[in-house]
């Protein structure tokens, strides 16, 4: 007997194409929608750019690889994913002998609510917004730097520009996002 299903996001359906079809194109559209908000979300808890990238790439490959233990009637795939992260963060954390920061030291069986998430993904929008308003020469030197994670040097000897130059576009563009962000603290 086949059961009506009801409406189910573009989200759960991907997960769903990935968990029963191994669909490349489906996990490209979750790994397109989850790396940069995952990303944001790691590095609220003080966790540098390039391990946050890291971490990101381990939970999307086990995203990938336990793609079958995805069950829609238990948690919506934002939870599931968020989980996942947080359950590798914490072993990263655990592995570096460091204390756990308070928003992961939970009860490690709650998911992040929906609240959480957005909150998330409206402060990576804000993040972002900020950053396109910026003047595009500060913009470029602060992605460079802290995307990029590229070192001042580096972003001298790639841009031709003089080090006291990027220096103050860091610092300028810093200092702007710093005043239009700060509401978010």
């Amino acid at each position: 007997m086949k059961q009506s299903s009801p409406q189910i996001s573009d989200l759960t359906a991907a997960m769903i194409a990935v968990r029963n079809d191994r669909d490349r194109d489906a996990f490209a559209l979750l790994f397109d929608h989850f790396a940069p908000r995952l990303k944001g979300f790691i590095m609220r808890t003080g966790t540098g750019s390039g391990q946050a990238e890291e971490i990101v790439q381990d939970v999307m490959l086990t995203v990938w690889r336990k793609a079958d233990q995805f069950d829609p009637e238990r948690a919506q795939v934002s939870a599931w994913v968020y989980q996942i992260t947080r359950n590798r963060q914490i072993d990263v954390i655990r592995k570096e002998n460091k204390p756990l920061p308070e928003e992961l030291g939970e009860d490690p069986s709650a998911e992040p609510d929906a609240s959480q998430i957005l909150a998330v993904e409206q402060e990576a929008g804000q993040l972002k917004g900020a950053l396109e308003r910026l003047k595009p020469d500060q913009r470029e030197m602060i992605e460079k730097a802290y995307l990029g994670e590229l070192t001042h040097q580096e972003i001298s000897t790639q841009t031709g520009l003089p080090l006291g130059t990027i220096k103050s576009r860091i610092r300028l563009g810093l200092e702007k996002l710093r005043h239009e962000l700060k509401e978010l603290r």
